[in-house]
Order: C-alpha cells, then sequence, then structure tokens
C-alpha cells in the first residue's frame, strides 16, 4: 500500500452513515470482535442521535479514522450512567483490515488516551479482547493495560467453538 494520509477526528451525527458502513465492513473481516457480520445494527438515525450525545459527553467518546474521506476505522470509549461505576471506560477499536499493521490502532488509543487524560474524570479504562488477538493484545500491553482475568469461554466462534478472553485494564488520572 502506498503512503496514505490519515485523519482522526470525533464523531458526530453526520458520520452515522459512514460508520455504519465501516463497522458492517469490518464485522465481514474479521471474527476478533463482538459485533457479527451484520455490524452495527441500528437504524442510521438512531444512531445519528446516539452519536450526537456522545459528542457532548464527557465521559464518553468515539474516533473515526479516515483515508481520503472514507471511514477505515473507529476507536470509543463508553462509560456508564450509573454513579458508581460512571468512572469506568470501556475501551472498544476497530479498524478495516486493508489498514492493520499500519500503526493505525496505536494512533487511535493514543488520542484516545489523550482525551481521556485532558477532558474526562474517567479513572480506569478497560476491555475484554479474545486470546487469539495478538496483534490487538500486543498494542494494549504497549499502553500499559494489564490483564486482570482470563474469561474461560467468554466468546464463541462463528462455528461454534468456545474462546477465552482477556480482560484488561489501565487505571488513568493518577
Amino acid at each position: 500500500m502506498s503512503e496514505v494520509e490519515i485523519t482522526l477526528r470525533e464523531a458526530t451525527g453526520n458520520d452515522a452513515k459512514e460508520l455504519l458502513a465501516i463497522s458492517q465492513q469490518v464485522s465481514q473481516e474479521t471474527d476478533f470482535l463482538i459485533m457479527d457480520e451484520r455490524g452495527m445494527n441500528l437504524p442510521e438515525d438512531l444512531l445519528a442521535t446516539q452519536l450526537d450525545t456522545i459528542y457532548e459527553s464527557d465521559t464518553n467518546f468515539l474516533l473515526l479514522a479516515f483515508a481520503d474521506d472514507q471511514a477505515i476505522g473507529a476507536a470509543s470509549i463508553r462509560a456508564s450512567d450509573e454513579a458508581r461505576i460512571a468512572h469506568i471506560g470501556e475501551v472498544g477499536i476497530f479498524i478495516a483490515k486493508d489498514y492493520w499493521d499500519l500503526g493505525l490502532g496505536t494512533l487511535m488509543l493514543e488520542e484516545l488516551l489523550a482525551i481521556v487524560n485532558d477532558e474526562s474524570a474517567l479513572g480506569r479504562l478497560e476491555l475484554t479482547v479474545q486470546e487469539r488477538n495478538t496483534r490487538a493484545i500486543h498494542l494494549y500491553e504497549k499502553f500499559d493495560f494489564q490483564t486482570e482475568a482470563i474469561l474461560a469461554r467468554g466468546a464463541k466462534s462463528e462455528d461454534g467453538e468456545y474462546l477465552d478472553v482477556r480482560l484488561m485494564s489501565l487505571l488513568v488520572g493518577e
């Protein structure tokens, strides 16, 4: 692949169509995600409303990555509204297969962590990742995420095979 200029920015409601399209594409390219082959299965107008709400939030963030004005990936942090756990953000990243191994995951995670450290009251980030997704585990370890547990049979493959899942976390704002 020739050199590509990547743009990262926070998603708004205007990005709903692009986010749906990239989620559907990625969900067909990999089975490492919780999403099935349909991707985000939401009506575009509902997703647009949710994206505007996320954009206005100080504990929820969604970044989109673009190459030549086409969405190629997303990175998010989602926190609960429940007071006792509102300080915990759940991290999620997905990238179109053509853009794997180019450092995009690193770029998106760096940006998310900068936003969290500058703009939020989150004190803990956590995620789950399939044990077989060694690239993602390496990425998270590079940013000091720690393994807290291995969840036996934490996911199931499309062919019914049980998969172990790693629970990882990072304490922020210390």
